[in-house]
């Protein structure tokens, strides 16, 4: 059964090396017939949470900006896809930004159960996406239908681009796409 995939790119840098690994497991959710949609936050406007919870009443946020579009998206996606990069050992603020203005679907009837996460950084120790996982783990639990289904890990990558070195990450990254059930 094909499945409505959004992909979230949290990357400021273009050709970035988390964004390689999106694209690759974008690559492999299409080869399987899923539906994929693929949105950057490079270039957009994603202000912080006011922590006002006028969400949680009427489910959009007060703010009008990009966020609260990326979340309509959210609200139907049958699966979410976020790629970030590692910044001291943490997802990068843009994510973790988007992640709060997404509240809005805590009081909803969401569709997404199925949870991904890409991430890449400079450091290659297997530790280095714990933080940025708990965090993502850590949004997810607010969501009783959503599971973490499957991370993938680039280290050792400082210039952008250079996640194509690495073919067998994004193999892995595509392989997680096309294994979409």
């Amino acid at each position: 059964m094909s499945k409505k995939i959004l992909i979230v790119s949290a990357s400021p840098r273009k050709n970035s090396n988390s964004e390689a690994l999106a694209l690759a497991f974008a690559d492999g959710a299409r080869e399987a017939g899923h539906e994929v949609e693929f949105v950057s936050l490079r270039g957009k406007t994603v202000n912080f949470c006011r922590g006002c919870f006028v969400c949680q009443e009427k489910q959009r946020c007060v703010i009008r900006d990009d966020a609260d579009e990326i979340c309509r998206k959210a609200l139907t996606a049958d699966v979410l896809v976020f790629a970030t990069p590692i910044y001291y050992y943490e997802m990068s603020g843009q994510l973790k930004t988007l992640l709060d203005r997404l509240n809005p679907l805590f009081p909803s009837d969401y569709a997404f159960t199925d949870v991904y996460l890409m991430t890449s950084a400079a450091e290659d120790e297997c530790c280095v996406p714990e933080r940025a996982v708990s965090g993502v783990e850590g949004w997810i639990e607010c969501f009783e239908r959503a599971r973490l289904a499957g991370t993938v890990f680039l280290g050792g990558v400082t210039e952008a681009g250079e996640g194509r070195k690495h073919p067998e990450k994004l193999q892995e990254a595509f392989a997680l796409g096309r294994d979409v059930r």
